[in-house]
């Protein structure tokens, strides 16, 4: 794990990128103390998010209202009151 400064990190912005990239985490600092952290972002599919919604035991209500949002969706209804759908 490398540490950098705030001015070291802006001035070299694309090579700290490259490093996260690569899969390094970098510590940045500002008058010596730790203010960021910046490295590699998980890579992820939504995997997770749909086995918790097929599998939680979810509200009755919440369930409703993902519906109805769906539903108001794919019926091309406005999103929000005096918009235009782009259907």
């Amino acid at each position: 794990m490398k540490t950098m400064t705030a001015t070291e990190a802006r001035r070299s912005f694309t090579a700290l990128l490259d490093d996260a990239e690569q899969g390094d985490t970098v510590i940045v600092t500002r008058g010596g103390r730790r203010v960021a952290s910046i490295g590699p972002t998980p890579a992820g599919n939504g995997e997770a998010l749909l086995s918790f919604l097929n599998f939680a035991n979810v509200d009755v209500d919440f369930a409703a209202d993902v519906h109805a949002a769906r539903e108001a969706v794919t019926a091309g209804i406005p999103a929000w009151p005096g918009t235009v759908s782009l259907k």
